[in-house]
């Protein structure tokens, strides 16, 4: 009996997480009342009081560990020191376990409640006038917030962006201070920029990551939306809406700018099937079409089509796989929930 629990009870706890995630997408207010809101924040804690003593990516050098462990243990297998039957049952219980940690540890918050209703918004009516109003609203602050943004200014961000969380905190519905976000850089940046990958959050070590690649314009933008996953915002509209609203609400020009350049690429996507588009692209200033155009460029030549587009079709399977309906188009439906924040704020004004 002994050994039949040490083979499998991380097969055992893979399945009880299995049945957990299936009886949480049908309860979200269960995941949002005792994960979300209680055993998360002291997760997130606890590890990130840890990790933050730690310069370089523990979430890096794990990977890199566990495929080294796959890959020697199928060199032994070939080489008949150990048994493809045992080798099997050791990987299928690592990625068990692998499977299970990811959720308890943070995976569980893609189950909570939408933004929406977690703050309690009213839905917008007449959405393509509010659209067209505020992608002109954009256009004009981007203009007039234009300014140019060095790696040297990356600390002074940091410290803005952390403070302008913990000033919004209660208006986007965030645990503050949810343990401490320390920026890590990517141990393999070009790599991922292949990919066209910016930044992402490091569950098992509660890690937020930034491309060293990354253009400074970016920073501001991506360091909020990577701290936006480790206050246990799963969703990426969610996470480049908060992102958004974290930028734009500093007193801080970098920010300003970096946040409304960077809603204005979302909002111009989804503008490029109406008539008016190019009178929109008129609008915007020549030094901002010339940060874009540079932006393009830039991360085209750096990524590779091929690798870009199965790390797309990865993260789109991921993302739907963990209750995420539109996959990778969920980045752009930050649209609609600027539209909805925009509507509900000037309500808000209008009823006080």
């Amino acid at each position: 009996m002994r050994k039949i629990f040490i083979y499998s009870w991380p097969l055992f706890l893979s399945a009880l997480v299995f049945l957990s995630i299936r009886v949480s997408v049908k309860n979200p207010g269960l995941i949002e009342h005792y994960y979300s809101n209680g055993i998360y924040p002291i997760i997130a804690k606890s590890i990130s009081f840890f990790s933050n003593f730690i310069p370089f990516s523990l979430w890096d050098v794990f990977w890199v560990l566990i495929i080294l462990l796959i890959i020697s243990g199928l060199v032994l297998v070939i080489f008949k020191k150990i048994k493809f039957g045992w080798y099997g049952l050791r990987t299928l219980q690592l990625l068990a376990i692998l499977y299970s940690l990811f959720y308890i540890m943070w995976g569980y918050n893609y189950f909570r409640p939408k933004i929406e209703k977690r703050i309690g918004w009213d839905n917008p009516k007449d959405y393509e006038m509010n659209f067209r109003s505020i992608l002109d609203s954009i256009i004009v602050l981007t203009n007039s917030n234009h300014i140019s943004i060095s790696s040297f200014d990356y600390p002074l961000i940091e410290t803005l962006v952390e403070d302008s969380y913990h000033r919004r905190s209660q208006e986007l519905g965030i645990n503050y201070p949810n343990g401490t976000r320390r920026p890590k850089t990517m141990l393999f940046s070009a790599f991922y920029g292949k990919l066209g990958l910016s930044g992402y959050f490091g569950p098992f070590f509660n890690e937020i990551h930034v491309n060293h690649y990354l253009l400074p314009m970016d920073y501001p933008f991506i360091l909020a939306h990577e701290k936006a996953h480790q206050f246990g915002i799963c969703s990426e509209a969610e996470a480049n809406f908060v992102a958004y609203v974290i930028c734009i609400t500093s007193n801080n020009q970098r920010l300003k700018y970096s946040g409304y350049q960077s809603l204005l690429l979302y909002f111009l996507r989804d503008a490029s099937q109406m008539k008016e588009y190019k009178e929109y692209l008129d609008k915007i200033d020549k030094n901002v079409i010339r940060d874009l155009r540079f932006r393009q460029k830039y991360y085209q030549d750096m990524q590779n089509v091929t690798l870009s587009k199965v790390q797309s079709a990865a993260n789109n399977s991921y993302l739907k796989a963990n209750n995420i309906e539109k996959g990778v188009k969920n980045y752009n439906q930050v649209v609609s929930l600027v539209i909805s924040w925009y509507y509900n704020s000037t309500l808000n004004f209008r009823k006080n």
